[in-house]
């Protein structure tokens, strides 16, 4: 396997639930990643200065980690943006109004996400402001969105206690192709431009690296990592994930995210183990039988694997 680019979401699959990760077992990864000309993308809904901030510890080491923020909406080699698309005021407009006339998204948050701002009603408390303050870099209040003169890559909407597959399921029926929607699994619904997603950005940094899709392995746990999990030959879906996420994609990890499931995979995958050997179905939905002897040496159950 001739790997040159490994990208992970963050959030529930390279990040614990206590957002932290290993830094000197990824810093010496990174190393090795480095000596082969491997990249390391991280691909998340997070915005790119939160993303920066998380790999500071690795960045003073010397690495450099490339960047598909906002759900492919922001693409970042380094700290040089290769590519943006935003949403146009025309689409802004409709969502700001479907979400108004919405019976659901009484009392709901809803974030516009520009590259250097972010931006939010004037009636959210400075509690709400506080909290989305970690995720989102400098907050502005607005007295109407309409006003705002930057370009916005997203918008997003956050709800407490609701169906957030119900929320995505009808502003897909409403915008068709028009804009992408999708859910993040933390209760947020991210409205991108069309044909935006994770996938499409990784596929900027491929072009600009000139690496083949059988080149790139993926790592994701929730929706807004399908894209890239079915584009790409080698898509690991979290032990953690939901089942509708496994249903579908035929690579798992090992180890779930609080046992250090991608750092797990990328030491085996470094280590030249065959990716085959974690594909769990085939085509017809049916269970690979591994080789026990492979997985007794690795000290992997058949639980483990599944």
């Amino acid at each position: 396997m001739d790997l040159k680019i490994i990208a992970s979401d963050m959030d529930g699959t390279f990040l614990d639930d206590n957002k932290h990760y290993d830094i000197e077992r990824f810093s010496s990864q990174l190393d090795e990643m480095n000596k082969r000309g491997i990249h390391f993308v991280a691909a998340s809904g997070n915005k790119f200065v939160h993303l920066k901030s998380m790999f500071e510890p690795i960045l003073k080491k010397g690495h450099q980690i490339s960047y598909v923020a906002s759900n492919g909406a922001a693409i970042y080699e380094g700290d040089h943006l290769v590519h943006a698309a935003f949403l146009s005021k025309e689409q802004l407009n409709k969502v700001i109004t479907w979400n108004a006339e919405n019976p659901s998204s009484e009392n709901n948050l809803v974030i516009l996400t520009g590259l250097y701002h972010s931006y939010v009603s004037n009636h959210a408390s400075e509690k709400s402001i506080e909290i989305i303050s970690e995720w989102y870099h400098h907050v502005t209040q607005v007295e109407k969105f309409a006003n705002i003169k930057d370009q916005i890559l997203e918008v997003t909407f956050i709800w407490k206690n609701t169906d957030v597959a119900k929320q995505v399921k009808r502003l897909r029926k409403v915008f068709g192709s028009e804009v992408h929607s999708t859910g993040s699994g933390f209760g947020n619904v991210d409205v991108l431009a069309a044909g935006i997603n994770k996938a499409k950005g990784l596929e900027f940094l491929q072009n600009k690296w000139q690496v083949d899709d059988d080149q790139v392995a993926v790592f994701g746990d929730n929706e807004n990592d399908l894209e890239m999990l079915k584009k790409y030959k080698y898509g690991f879906v979290m032990k953690n994930a939901d089942d509708f996420m496994k249903r579908d994609i035929f690579f798992h990890t090992v180890k779930d995210n609080n046992n250090e499931g991608v750092l797990d995979m990328i030491d085996r995958l470094l280590a030249g183990q065959d990716p085959m050997e974690f594909k769990v179905k085939g085509p017809k939905g049916l269970l690979k039988k591994a080789s026990s002897e492979k997985r007794s040496a690795d000290g992997i159950s058949d639980a483990d694997a599944n």
